[in-house]
């Protein structure tokens, strides 16, 4: 491992990562280097790492590469590997731009769950398009202290259980993840939203993220809760024929989301890089030790 190692440290609406730019994919960052550098008290601190890699020298992403030159590399604070984070791509697309490797425009993101098309906007925003949700058939229940909710199950690249409630303070502290049942609906986990209407076509949520806890926010948990309160409301596009879009507050800020008839959802929000240093590299070897 090298001496120093580049770093930048970056949010969008406060979900919070930390940025290493490895374009040739040379270091190794094991499980417990990501948590390492996500410890908020003994590391970096955030809730995931952004490893920014060239799609060519990558082995999940080559196939992609024709697409995408760049790949999001994405763990989740615990060290574990996720398939897709919105806000996430948000964040790796401005430090691209910060770079200078993109400018304002359209531009493609590889990730584990496919090709995202971005547009990084003259205002300071930045449009993710997010594919398609999927909707699992089949009951789920999201369980907090004596309360039980019905959740919709949305998948948007990666799971979530989204449940309507009363007050965003019935889903606790989500200091550990809410029980969800039946298990065998998430065999890999699941993101769990609780949501609040606020207006027409506005929602306030909470979510507790599979190996990060609770976040300030989540992006693709943001899609999925516009996907279930569209069903919800009756406003599916693919019925109604007309484009929905709700704004979600998450406790980081807020969250703009348009799911068109043919399915495509699209997520504009904030992103911004507040710092760039190094690693130590003694120290996280240490660390990991």
């Amino acid at each position: 491992m090298s001496t120093r190692i580049a770093f930048l440290k970056g949010h969008g609406t406060e979900n919070d990562f930390v940025i290493v730019p490895d374009p040739e994919n040379t270091l190794h960052l094991s499980p417990a280097a990501v948590a390492a550098l996500c410890d908020r008290r003994a590391g970096i601190g955030g809730d995931g790492v952004l490893h920014v890699v060239r799609s060519a020298a990558h082995p999940e992403a080559r196939e992609m590469a024709a697409e995408a030159e760049w790949f999001m590399d994405y763990r989740n604070g615990d060290g574990s590997v996720a398939e897709m984070c919105g806000n996430g791509v948000r964040v790796f697309a401005r430090y691209l731009q910060h770079a200078g490797h993109v400018a304002e425009g359209d531009l493609t993101i590889a990730t584990r769950a496919g090709v995202r098309t971005v547009h990084i906007a003259k205002d300071g925003d930045v449009t993710v398009g997010m594919g398609r949700a999927r909707l699992p058939e089949g009951d789920v229940t999201v369980t907090v202290g004596g309360r039980s909710w019905p959740a919709r199950n949305v998948n948007m690249g990666n799971p979530h259980a989204v449940a309507f409630v009363a007050d965003l303070a019935h889903a606790g502290d989500l200091y550990t993840a809410p029980p969800v049942s039946p298990a065998t609906a998430y065999p890999d986990g699941v993101n769990v939203e609780f949501v609040v209407d606020r207006g027409p076509r506005h929602v306030a949520m909470r979510v507790h993220e599979r190996g990060s806890g609770e976040t300030r926010s989540c992006g693709t948990g943001a899609c999925a809760v516009a996907v279930a309160t569209a069903r919800r409301d009756g406003t599916d596009p693919a019925v109604t024929g007309t484009p929905a879009t709700y704004t979600v507050d998450v406790p980081g800020g807020r969250l703009v989301i348009t799911e068109r008839p043919d399915g495509e959802i699209e997520m504009t929000g904030p992103a911004v890089i507040v710092a760039e240093g190094e690693i130590e590299g003694e120290w996280l070897a240490h660390a990991v030790g």
